[in-house]
């Protein structure tokens, strides 16, 4: 048996954006021995890439905003297939979430009365992002590390976890390696919160970064928990397309927010024929979809995108209020955007499907495992409004840390380890090794990252599906035979022979999703079914599991909204205070 480390805690946390620092600061907070891990360094997470804001309806600048406004708008961006209860939750409590942060040292913007000022997003009735200029997610990551690492939970860097383990139907622990040398590392625990972000690793044009390969939702599948609605995967509007080598880095909505506009190779606003109401600041699968059917009709931009122009405003204004994107294209594009406008498209963004959580506790169907933020499913439907992801990763990562804590300080005896796992994980991640001169790992995953760009993207039918589908299976077939070099230290190549049977079995749940959605709804469009099924109310998810290595899925009718919630989609709703 390969050596390994051996930690023993109540609760680990995988992942250490603001989900995983929300939940552990709260596991910490109840008096359980806590663990963060995480793949990458401290403050590396994508939660700072959440850079227009917080959605929370306080009404400071807007005041007949409030969370029953906040709750319709969110259903209807999600085409009606959101948990009620999950909305219901998060709308009533992301004020106190973003009221919380702030107490805890968190500097945003200011109205002239001293109030958090809100600016609007694409989707939402009123101004309700709160923000730091165009950084928020940043100093959302700053505070809550700064009040963290006073909170006595233990912090595991560089740390890639490869498998949960189980004893029995409940959760025991997990198993991992450090990345800088390869030692294996075994975490007993008594509760995992998995906090573990997405997945746009999975495809070639993307806003993340190398971390994202969709680890969470595979260590849960892999674990025998349920994921629901994989079909429905967001593609933010605006990301870079010039220079090569920054394509698909996330531009903020928030340029949008503040003025930006919408151009065509014509110089034309072509969002008044795709929603001539909400232009510009329509939801986010509305504007992606609009600027997919420009390029494809030949209005497009030199590099294949369309023209974000933001020139009118006042470029100390801009300056202001948009410093990270002023300097972004300026040091990557040479481009000066008080004086140019930016050349943006499509890029894969956000997960909206994830592993199924029970909307009070957070909890999956196996005990003592639960999930927050991005990996988790059921508050955003199928299509996520911008500005909700940081609140939701406030309000349910404390829900989950919470949840977890209790769960593991509830058990007497802590569960047990199956050494046979261990090694079975040990020998699988070792064996690239004995394969020198095998499949390329590098060659596979860009195989895999083409095939979900053309054949699972923006628009979709179901023959490529079908296709993409078969391929997956080859690609699947040829993991089996990778092979690596070197040593375990420092080994890119080794650390993707582990990523990739995740990845390949979570794009397998996205197209076969997709394939089975015969409908358009959201994020999710098909071009031989154009419309919904049922044009104002969802009535499926669909429920993944894996049984003997095969994907299961099922569909269930979403939950039924209770009447006094659903009344509120017929008539005004007045700020109740």
């Amino acid at each position: 048996m390969e050596k390994y480390y051996s930690h023993e805690y109540d609760v680990i946390v995988i992942g250490a954006g603001g989900a995983g620092l929300r939940a552990a600061i709260e596991a910490s907070a109840m008096g359980a021995k806590t663990a963060l891990i995480c793949k990458s360094l401290l403050g590396k997470a994508h939660t700072v890439m959440a850079e227009g804001g917080v959605a929370a309806a306080f009404g400071n600048v807007d005041p007949q905003d409030n969370w029953k406004i906040h709750y319709v708008d969110t259903f209807k961006a999600g085409k009606f297939l959101n948990n009620w209860r999950m909305v219901e939750l998060y709308t009533k409590e992301a004020t106190e979430r973003v009221l919380e942060l702030e107490r805890w040292g968190a500097l945003f913007d200011r109205t002239p009365e001293g109030k958090i000022l809100q600016r609007p997003f694409g989707g939402h009735s009123y101004r309700r992002l709160c923000h730091v200029g165009d950084r928020t997610g940043l100093e959302l990551i700053r505070t809550l590390q700064e009040h963290g690492i006073h909170q006595g939970f233990d912090v595991f860097m560089e740390m890639t976890i490869t498998r949960l383990l189980k004893d029995g139907k409940r959760i025991s622990g997990a198993f991992g390696y450090a990345r800088e040398d390869g030692r294996f590392n075994l975490f007993r625990a008594k509760s995992v919160v998995l906090a573990t972000g997405g997945l746009g690793k999975l495809y070639k044009i993307t806003s993340n970064s190398w971390e994202c390969t969709g680890d969470g939702f595979a260590l849960a599948y892999e674990a025998g928990a349920e994921l629901q609605d994989m079909e429905f995967v967001q593609f933010h509007p605006t990301g870079m397309v010039w220079p090569p080598g920054v394509r698909g880095l996330l531009v903020t909505e928030a340029v949008r927010g503040e003025g930006g506009l919408l151009k065509n190779s014509l110089g034309e606003r072509f969002m008044k024929n795709y929603d001539p109401e909400k232009m510009e600041l329509a939801s986010r699968d509305i504007v992606s979809k609009a600027i997919y059917q420009e390029t494809q009709a030949g209005r497009g931009t030199p590099h294949g995108g369309v023209w974000l122009d933001i020139t009118h405003v006042d470029g100390a204004k801009i300056k202001k209020k948009l410093p990270s994107m002023w300097e972004q294209f300026h040091k990557l594009a040479d481009l000066d955007i008080t004086k140019e406008p930016m050349e943006i498209g499509p890029t894969t963004h956000y997960m909206m499907g994830g592993v199924r959580v029970d909307p009070e506790t957070q909890s999956t169907n196996i005990a003592g495992l639960y999930a927050a933020g991005e990996v988790g499913c059921g508050l955003h439907g199928a299509t996520r409004l911008g500005g909700n992801s940081l609140s939701d990763l406030l309000v349910f990562g404390k829900r989950a840390g919470e949840s977890a804590g209790k769960f593991a300080l509830s058990q007497k005896a802590a569960p047990r380890v199956n050494e046979k796992e261990i090694e079975d994980e040990a020998k699988m991640m070792l064996a690239p090794f004995e394969r020198e001169g095998g499949e390329n790992p590098f060659v596979i995953q860009s195989a895999l990252q083409e095939l979900m760009q053309s054949k699972v993207g923006i628009w979709r039918s179901a023959a490529p599906m079908k296709e993409a589908i078969d391929e997956l299976s080859k690609l699947k077939e040829k993991t089996a035979k990778m092979g690596v070099s070197g040593t375990r230290l420092y080994n890119p190549g080794w650390h993707l022979t582990r990523d990739l049977p995740h990845m390949l079995d979570i794009a397998e749940t996205i197209a076969r999703s997709a394939y089975e959605r015969q409908e358009s709804r959201g994020a999710h469009t098909r071009d031989d079914f154009a419309k919904p099924i049922d044009e104002t109310w969802g009535k499926v998810n669909q429920v993944i599991r894996q049984e003997n290595g095969k994907v299961v899925l099922r569909k269930e009718p979403v939950p039924e909204m209770p009447a006094e919630l659903k009344a509120l989609f017929q008539k005004e709703v007045k700020k109740n205070g």
